[in-house]
């Protein structure tokens, strides 16, 4: 523990600057910069002891990626897992999908089913229509409640515009963009109308996305690692195996997405504002393309017959709606916000297996989401304030059914979730306080949360199918949260923070009530656990921002968490049994356990160097590291034999395995030129080796997708570049991985693309 803390003091995580922004919009101005995501209102980052990214919209508009998970790949700092092309899982601290809070516009995006494997549902803000992304590293539940583990990345569209003069305000974007690996045809028009006391935003997304190629420089030891050889075809009412004409090509993965948002700005005076958010996003069927690879004998053992003829998510639809009313200097406080939102969710899954023509199965999840977030903020001399509260309701329909694809008659199947009644109510209070001291050298940061959390399920036919020795599943948990920090500034350029805070998530109907099928390879079975707990988290991390001069700046900061009653999937027994036959296979049984103890840490280090004018150079770089205790009594004794040939204990070592979602070491390396109207970057993305016997062989890291040795290593080096005319028309080139490396990120069963040429045109008014 010793050795950890002093990690924790010479080596503490980045709150690394927009090192790709314009040289004036970096450096000591970086921490006058303002966020919104820490404290509900706006503050600025210097004042804050959380480190919190900010990724601003010029920086969106230059790196022109794919969705919002490219765009996270590209700041160097957030890892993000791929299982297949229509899907981003942001990994923070080692933390990732149902333990990472997702929030659009102040509302949070995680619901009743966010899972504890790979999410894609970050792709559901369309990046283009973004104003900012705020990523905050480390629990925030003070502010957030439940699931904000290892962190938060906040999306932030774009806010309607009122005409300062007399005539009414036109203006607007749009962009085409083409990308050659996947035959990409994406187009974007958004238009704003304003006059002087309402304003009217609309924006329209389409994107075709076609299968990606990846690239043909393998790995030394690893020749055609990925290559998808053949693929099933159904022709003629037969499932067949056609050879691939282009190896390198991954048959079924693209898919097409629409994502359209609508505001309306009426700002009453200059105290009072209202603003109507409509958001809606929606996709074809999205194949998950690393199921489509598993392989296996009709006896269930792994062999080499693909095991699935289809695999795929229905159409993903995300509506989301909003009022948000502002209220300045409301009497006794300085501002008051109302947000009333709600959301309605589809998410759906089918699949087949090999030549069972009876047995196309799907399951569908229909989830419907309102609530409310009630803050008000108040200043007085060198205090401010935060007093909120905040709710929601969750319902659940889980649905499933057993179709013949060739005479179309529908028999019963088991739900993914319960098939009756699902609904979770979380209802929370928070305050979180800034004290500036009149020296001005340091800012205190606290916080606390109360916060109630209700869970309900039923369940009707699936328990009867299964046999389940239960039909209602119910939890109640009330957890306390806070946080404390504090803030050195010696003088402008240099800021020290030392920041604890502690964390939850309660138990969603995901964790409590999942039946699925977790690896199809190994056959594994993860069934109901009700008597799981909430999982906390206390973190205390240190960070340290240094202004040489100018031009050069330096940050670095490390963390340790520790992780109690952490969830993770372990042997299970079901009515005594340690397997079932589920789908004709004898399946090992799994459910989420709380494990007795398990701990994080890491660090982040940053660079930035401004030189030559027009020259920016930037470098940034991430470890994390996490284990959990397997049985904490039963320790391993360790002896060293002496001279006398006696034996001394040496150690005493607690039993522990790798935990499970914890990247490998990773980073960016940038070098950008920007002069008026031309910019042009070259840099490096990088991971580092993931090796087998890090991989947790009972979660979520997916060995079967990586080689005999773990997920290799890999560096891409890229180049973008763009062109403004006249301000009003903007051409963007660039070439991704230029050298046409082929790799996976870890735990990805999707290779990524190949050499990438870019071409897009963009024009304002």
């Amino acid at each position: 523990m010793r050795r950890i803390f002093l990690i924790i003091i010479t080596v503490s995580a980045v709150l690394f600057t927009q090192a790709q922004n314009e040289k004036q919009d970096s450096s000591a101005k970086e921490l006058e910069e303002v966020v919104i995501s820490a404290s509900k209102f706006p503050e600025k980052k210097l004042n804050i002891a959380q480190r919190i990214d900010v990724i601003s919209s010029k920086f969106i508009n230059r790196v022109n990626a794919q969705n919002t998970g490219d765009l996270l790949i590209n700041t160097g700092n957030v890892f993000v897992q791929k299982s297949q092309q229509g899907g981003s899982s942001p990994v923070i601290r080692g933390f990732e999908a149902s333990r990472v809070l997702l929030v659009v516009d102040g509302v949070r995006m995680n619901n009743l089913i966010y899972r504890s494997g790979h999410l894609q549902n970050a792709i559901t803000v369309d990046q283009n229509m973004l104003e900012s992304m705020e990523v905050l590293y480390g629990p925030a539940s003070t502010i957030y409640g439940s699931d904000a583990l290892g962190g938060v990345v906040h999306f932030r569209t774009k806010a309607p515009k009122l005409s300062t003069g007399k005539s009414m305000l036109v203006s607007g974007n749009g962009f085409a963009r083409y990308s050659s690996v996947n035959n990409e045809q994406s187009i974007h028009a958004d238009l704003n109308l304003g006059w002087k006391k309402f304003a009217w935003l609309q924006s329209y997304t389409f994107s075709n996305f076609g299968d990606v190629k990846m690239g043909s420089n393998y790995p030394e030891k690893y020749k055609g690692f990925g290559s998808r050889d053949s693929f099933v075809a159904y022709i003629n009412g037969t499932d067949t195996v056609l050879k691939n004409a282009d190896n390198r090509v991954q048959k079924f993965s693209g898919y097409k997405q629409w994502d359209m948002l609508q505001k309306f700005l009426y700002k009453q005076n200059e105290r009072i504002s209202h603003v109507l958010n409509i958001q809606y996003s929606n996709t074809t069927n999205v194949p998950r393309y690393d199921r489509l690879q598993d392989k296996r004998d009709f006896g269930g053992a792994i062999g080499n017959t693909f095991r699935f003829a289809e695999w795929y998510y229905g159409p993903q639809t995300r509506f989301f709606s909003s009022y948000d009313l502002t209220i300045l200097k409301a009497g006794f406080f300085d501002a008051v916000s109302l947000n009333l939102n709600y959301q309605d969710l589809t998410e759906s899954r089918y699949t087949r297996e090999f030549k069972q023509y009876d047995r196309l199965d799907r399951r569908i999840e229909k989830v419907k989401v309102g609530g409310f977030v009630f803050d008000t903020r108040k200043v007085w001399k060198s205090h401010e304030l935060t007093v909120g509260v905040d709710g929601q309701l969750n319902d659940l329909t889980s649905t499933a059914s057993r179709v013949n694809i060739k005479t179309g008659a529908a028999s019963k199947l088991d739900t993914r979730y319960p098939d009756g009644d699902n609904r979770m109510y979380n209802l929370g209070f928070f305050a979180q306080h800034t004290y500036k001291f009149k020296n001005r050298k340091f800012v205190l940061n606290d916080g606390i949360r109360f916060q109630q959390i209700s869970l309900r399920s039923t369940l009707v036919d699936t328990a009867l199918l299964l046999q389940l020795p239960y039909t209602e599943i119910k939890q109640n948990n009330f957890t306390v949260t806070g946080n404390a920090g504090i803030i050195y500034i010696p003088k402008s350029g240099s800021k020290f923070s030392m920041n604890f805070a502690t964390g939850f998530r309660a138990p969603n109907v995901d964790d409590l009530s999942k039946i699925f099928e977790s690896s199809t390879t190994a056959q594994q079975l993860v069934v109901p656990n009700p008597n799981i707990k909430p999982e906390k988290t206390f973190n205390i991390d240190l960070g340290l921002s240094q202004n040489f001069g100018k031009d050069i700046r330096f940050e670095i900061s490390g963390f340790y968490t520790w992780f109690r009653d952490a969830l993770v999937k372990a042997p299970f027994r079901l009515n005594g049994q340690d397997s079932v036959n589920y789908n004709g296979v004898r399946s090992q049984v799994l459910a989420n356990s709380n494990a007795n103890k398990a701990f994080l840490y890491g660090f982040s280090a940053a660079v930035y160097l401004s030189f030559a004018k027009h020259f920016t150079f930037s470098s940034t770089f991430t470890y994390t590291e996490g284990k959990f205790e397997t049985d904490p009594n039963k320790n391993t004794l360790v002896y060293e034999k002496q001279s006398n040939g006696t034996y001394r204990l040496v150690s005493k070592k607690v039993n522990v395995k790798p935990l499970d979602h914890i990247p490998p070491a990773f980073g960016k390396t940038s070098l950008l030129f920007q002069k008026k109207n031309i910019s042009a970057e070259l840099f490096a993305l990088y991971n580092g080796w993931k090796r087998l016997d890090e991989f947790n062989p009972d979660g979520e890291d997916n060995a079967q997708y990586a080689t005999a040795d773990g997920m290799p290593g890999w560096a891409t080096f890229n180049f973008r570049s763009s062109i403004s005319i006249k301000k009003k028309l903007t051409l963007q080139f660039s070439v991704e991985n230029m050298l046409d490396r082929n790799y996976r990120y870890f735990a990805s069963g999707f290779s990524a693309p190949g050499r990438n040429v870019i071409v897009a045109a963009r024009v304002a008014f």
